[in-house]
């Protein structure tokens, strides 16, 4: 018997490379959820349309499911998180109160939710889950979306103590990849800084100094951890990390993604634009342990990847416009 899996968020990064892999598996029969985006084609793939800040939304595209994955979320880039932070917290706040809710009413046997890393202090040391302390304060721009995301995984926590849904929370790094966002007012540096690099012919500007540090995790281990989580997790509910465990400042990354692009720029700061100044990366062994897990891809062949997918899937349609 296939297990029924809806993936919510199907049209963003992470829910399209979740439905994209899983879709290709025979134990599965995948229900992906979109709101204002259109439909792509996908083999063996069920669409549906849904607000998920309604209920009733909710209760429609809920029903019969297994397994539901959790990949719908208001997001962008960090000059909203700067400049309109609001739009993190309330949208987000809602939909997973409503779709948990119906998730324990429905009896579902596993949510999987995407959490983040930006509870976490700035460190030089790879971070253990225990490491977050609830008495110190969250950084002041990411004050709304971190109590945000340590309030809906306490949302997992509660419903997995008090049913038999199992919960798994992640908080994984910097994710990038095949259908990341590429626009610059909406992307994450990664997305942002490939754009930057494929476009341009003699420089490529940086915001900021370059000076902070990222884990970043190439989305194909991403969904893999997620399969794991779904086949080994042994507790009602877990908080893992996931990441590719390894800093690396944008300022080097800028200098990866150039050199692998084959092209001679000159790489530039603008000191105008918001810099959030954080040396961030974190320790998984809690996910080795009892999944199994540990990221397989390598940041330059993760690079080279995205890189190849960019020319093939962005930069054609740039050149057709």
């Amino acid at each position: 018997m296939k297990k029924k899996i809806l993936i919510c968020g199907a049209t963003g990064f992470v829910g399209r490379n979740l439905t994209e892999q899983l879709s290709k598996r025979d134990d599965f029969e995948i229900h992906a959820v979109r709101f204002q985006r259109p439909e792509y084609h996908c083999d063996n793939v069920i669409w549906h349309q849904a607000d998920l800040r309604k209920p009733e939304d909710i209760e429609r595209v809920i029903n019969g499911m297994d397994i539901i994955i959790q990949a719908a979320a208001t997001t962008s880039g960090s000059k909203d998180i700067v400049t309109r932070p609001f739009i993190h917290v309330t949208d987000n706040a809602i939909m997973n109160s409503y779709l948990f809710r119906a998730a324990f009413e429905h009896k579902i046997k596993h949510v999987v939710f995407f959490s983040c890393t930006v509870m976490y202090q700035s460190s030089h040391k790879p971070l253990k889950e225990t490491d977050f302390d609830a008495n110190l304060p969250l950084h002041p721009r990411y004050f709304g979306v971190g109590n945000t995301k340590l309030y809906i995984e306490k949302m997992c926590e509660f419903y997995a103590g008090i049913s038999d849904t199992k919960f798994t929370a992640i908080r994984h790094s910097n994710i990038y990849g095949a259908h990341d966002k590429f626009d610059l007012e909406k992307s994450h540096v990664f997305g942002a800084t490939v754009t930057k690099v494929m476009t341009a012919t003699d420089k490529v500007t940086v915001w900021g100094t370059g000076e902070e540090e990222r884990d970043l995790l190439h989305a194909d281990d991403l969904v893999r951890f997620v399969e794991l989580a779904i086949a080994k997790q042994p507790e009602k509910y877990r908080l893992y990390n996931c990441g590719l465990g390894q800093a690396i400042s944008i300022k080097q990354l800028v200098e990866t993604i150039v050199a692998q692009s084959g092209k001679t720029l000159t790489i530039e700061h603008d000191l105008s634009q918001p810099t959030i100044k954080t040396s961030l990366y974190l320790d998984c062994s809690l996910a080795e342990k009892e999944l199994g897990w540990t990221p397989q891809i390598s940041l330059e062949d993760g690079i080279q990847k995205t890189l190849a997918w960019w020319s093939e899937n962005v930069g054609m349609k740039k050149m057709v416009a």
